[in-house]
């Protein structure tokens, strides 16, 4: 009964999500209340807010599903891997797939997804907190290896890198940059951009 009653809550969960991100997009952030998502997903409002305690949530959640991915990459890698090396490998692996973490997906829907996120007050605001648990986190997964402080510096590094990368890429595609041409400067600049990052 367990893994039916997850079943069920995933389903709502993603119902809830989907017409979410839909009006979202189609109307724009501000201009959908919550009581009308929730009428589209076929739930109660106090049920939506079960599942997502804040209207900011509902959009972001597909961010918040990669929160702690840089300290679980740390503390995963290979014996031997530098910190920085197995984060480098591991941006370099979602470039591959065309993460939309990255940057790198024309997806029109991923693309006017990010340009709602960087340019919804709120919603940026937001972004801001979730890199801020981020770098502390991935701080803490560093600190096992060195200091304190060399580990927090290291850690904000990164993620402004990574934050600096995905924005870089997402701007070109919304340009309209095709997809081959821009992965081509996409993994060249990561590259470049990693190996001015410091060893450890």
């Amino acid at each position: 009964m367990t893994g039916l009653r997850e079943l069920q809550r995933q389903r709502v969960h993603d119902a809830i999500s989907t017409a979410a991100i839909a009006l979202f997009l189609e109307h724009g952030f501000d201009e959908v209340p919550v009581t009308e998502i929730a009428a589209a997903a076929g739930v109660s409002k106090p049920t939506l807010f079960k599942y997502f305690p804040t209207k900011e949530d509902l959009a972001l959640h597909r961010i918040a599903d990669h929160r702690g991915e840089s300290a679980r990459v740390v503390r995963r890698r290979a014996e031997g891997e530098g910190a920085v090396q197995a984060l480098r490998r591991h941006f370099l692996d979602g470039l591959a797939r065309h993460d939309p973490v990255t940057g790198l997906n024309d997806d029109p829907e991923v693309v006017a997804y990010h340009r709602m996120v960087f340019f919804t007050p709120s919603l940026a605001a937001r972004l801001l907190q979730h890199m801020a648990l981020e770098e502390r986190a991935l701080a803490e997964a560093l600190a096992e290896t060195t200091d304190d402080l060399t580990a927090g510096l290291l850690a904000g590094q990164v993620l402004a890198t990574q934050r600096v990368l995905a924005r870089r890429t997402w701007e070109q595609l919304a340009g309209g940059r095709p997809l081959r041409e821009v992965e081509t400067e996409a993994v060249r600049a990561a590259g470049r951009a990693f190996s001015l990052l410091p060893a450890l």
